[in-house]
């Protein structure tokens, strides 16, 4: 599933290639992935503008200009790619994707291309995804407030201090590890950033949350932003030939320590063979010899 990193380098990427664009039209060919209805989608996007795209936890939050066929306000489309979606931007022979990475359709569109926006400039914006369930959504401003007020905390924000890391962790009888994955808590980790932090930290992610000391919980606040700065600066972690607006492949995966790395050396300790363990359904990785 795309984390905070790749949905940041996505967002980045879309707003170089997107902004100002006039849509002409939308197609929907899963009406399902739509959940405010595709007819009324289309007919709101068909004719519009992209003012602005933000990005809060792992929802990509795209701002529309006023059109005629709006009511009074703003219009915001949400994009969530969940686990196996895609954005794929296209203009003449140049292609520009994000998201996951297993699946690159050879032709666009392809038999898991699902929805596509045209632009004014003969360009294509494409939302592929093979387990469909990924979703677009539009709504309006206080429907925006109420979806953004489930979403926790960013870690990369000022808001995320030694104190409300602290906070959150407190009186948490779950995993460490389930702790930093809830959204509710902090917007935008999953399961590799998790894995790498826990990693950095040293701790171990199947730790009780009221395990930790006062200088692990510090430890642990300090590694979560170090390991999602590096990601961003890496454009993600990706596993095909997917591309930034600036012709760069996100190579994070260069860096990780143990995130898909089980039975193998630690890069750290050198003795230690990466474990992996399903933990909430979920693979988890870490070092048995240097993570405590």
């Amino acid at each position: 599933m795309p984390e905070l990193p790749e949905v940041e380098t996505i967002k980045n990427d879309l707003s170089k290639k997107i902004i100002g664009k006039k849509i002409i039209d939308a197609v929907v060919k899963k009406p399902r992935l739509v959940k405010s209805g595709a007819k009324k989608f289309v007919k709101i996007l068909k004719g519009n503008a992209i003012q602005k795209i933000n990005r809060r936890g792992k929802l990509i939050i795209i701002t529309l200009q006023k059109g005629p066929c709006l009511p009074a306000g703003r219009d915001f489309l949400l994009i969530h790619l969940k686990m196996t979606g895609q954005l794929i931007y296209q203009k003449r022979n140049k292609i520009i994707g994000g998201g996951h990475g297993e699946l690159e359709e050879k032709k666009l569109p392809g038999r898991h291309t699902h929805i596509i926006f045209e632009f004014n400039d003969k360009s294509n914006l494409y939302f592929n995804d093979l387990r469909q369930f990924g979703y677009m959504r539009i709504v309006n401003q206080q429907e925006l407030e109420k979806t953004l007020s489930s979403f926790g905390v960013e870690p990369l924000s000022r808001e995320f201090t030694l104190a409300h890391c602290r906070e959150i962790l407190r009186n948490k009888k779950t995993s460490i590890k389930q702790v930093l994955m809830n959204q509710k808590f902090i917007a935008g980790i999953g399961n590799i950033y998790a894995d790498e932090s826990c990693f950095l930290a040293k701790i171990k992610p199947s730790r009780r949350a009221t395990s930790l000391t006062e200088a692990e919980i510090k430890n642990l606040f300090n590694s979560i932003k170090k390991v999602l700065k590096l990601a961003i600066k890496k454009r993600g972690t990706t596993f095909n030939n997917f591309r930034d607006a600036d012709g760069n492949r996100g190579n994070f995966i260069k860096f990780l320590k143990v995130y898909g790395r089980d039975r193998q050396k630690c890069k750290r300790c050198k003795g230690g063979i990466i474990k992996k363990i399903r933990q909430g359904g979920r693979g988890t990785h870490f070092c048995p010899q240097c993570q405590n």
